[in-house]
């Protein structure tokens, strides 16, 4: 399994990005998959998840600001992040299960600046 995260980078406060998780080595039609997020200091916290019929998930604190979305023809899952917060700035991880065993990406890094 391999999960790859792109598309972190420095952003004032108010702009936009938009990550991309480019999943290998899962069935992806069925897989959910989640996006977290880890601060520095802070414990790793889920903000987004998608499910195999695009459902979604989010976190209180990134609700009507963040989209989930995926493209099954390309096996990538989507976070568009808008109205950026400086509190948005973290690493944050794209994530799903397979096997009952949590698999992750390496990370992008999101910086908000005020």
């Amino acid at each position: 399994v391999q999960l790859q995260a792109s598309g972190g980078g420095l952003v004032q406060a108010g702009g936009s990005l938009r990550l991309s998780c480019k999943a290998s080595g899962i069935n992806f039609a069925i897989n959910t998959m989640n996006w977290y997020r880890q601060a520095p200091g802070k414990q790793r916290e889920l903000v987004a998840s998608i499910r195999s019929d695009g459902s979604t998930n989010y976190a209180d604190s990134v609700k009507g600001r963040f989209a989930s979305s995926r493209v099954y023809a390309n096996r990538t899952v989507y976070l568009q992040a808008n109205s950026l917060k400086p509190e948005d700035t973290a690493v944050y991880y794209c994530n799903t299960m397979r096997g009952g065993r949590d698999y992750w990406g390496q990370g992008t890094q999101v910086t908000v600046s005020s």
